[in-house]
């Protein structure tokens, strides 16, 4: 259903309390002792792989398209790829790389708190992931997150474009459109390239 104009400045007074207030969504559920158990009885899945598999296993991510695989998992991995032993890679994808990935993420963290465009939502689950979260709930964040976490500050940076009194009637329509389609990446783009193109 399309949002008329009193639809969207209710849902506008809603909105920003609603993201002020709202609880952070990267928590995730710790496993109980018993599964914890029942997986190291279950040994490692690389303990069977000859020194091909464990190459194709690191091959494997290191295509790995994820952007926050940074420059330790990377540098690591080809180290290992150029004078590993088999030994050393399988102790690596046991328990290397996810090391390494966690330097990763910790320094992704940093890098989106620096980001001028990073709105109150991000920045503040950033930070509670900085002091208290765990590298499992970091990379959840940077995986889902992060996503969510900005689809709320672009709904109030959106809506903040539409409070503007002196907008014009081309970028009123652009932001409406943005909005009634209403998934993260119209919003994103709106923010990032359809204002501008409108005013431009």
């Amino acid at each position: 259903m399309r949002l008329t104009r009193v639809t969207l400045a209710v849902a506008a007074g809603a909105l920003a309390p609603a993201l002020l207030l709202s609880t952070p969504s990267f928590a995730a559920p710790v496993p109980s002792p018993t599964a914890v158990a029942a997986a190291s009885d279950t040994g490692s899945p690389y303990d069977g792989m000859d020194i091909h598999d464990l190459r194709i296993a690191i091959l494997r991510i290191l295509a790995d398209p994820d952007p926050d695989s940074g420059q330790r998992v990377t540098r690591e991995a080809n180290q290992l790829l150029d004078h590993g032993t088999t030994e050393e890679m399988r102790a690596w994808l046991e328990t290397g790389h996810s090391l390494a990935q966690a330097e990763d993420d910790h320094v992704a963290l940093f890098r989106i708190l620096a980001d001028p465009d990073s709105g109150q939502r991000v920045t503040q689950e950033i930070h509670e992931l900085l002091d208290h979260g765990t590298a499992e709930e970091r990379r959840a964040w940077l995986e889902t997150g992060y996503r969510l976490a900005q689809f709320e500050d672009d709904s109030v940076a959106v809506f903040r474009v539409l409070a503007d009194p002196g907008i014009s009637d081309a970028l009123r329509a652009a932001a409406i459109a943005a909005l009634e389609e209403y998934t993260p990446e119209a919003l994103r783009h709106f923010l990032e390239v359809g204002r501008y193109e409108v005013d431009g």
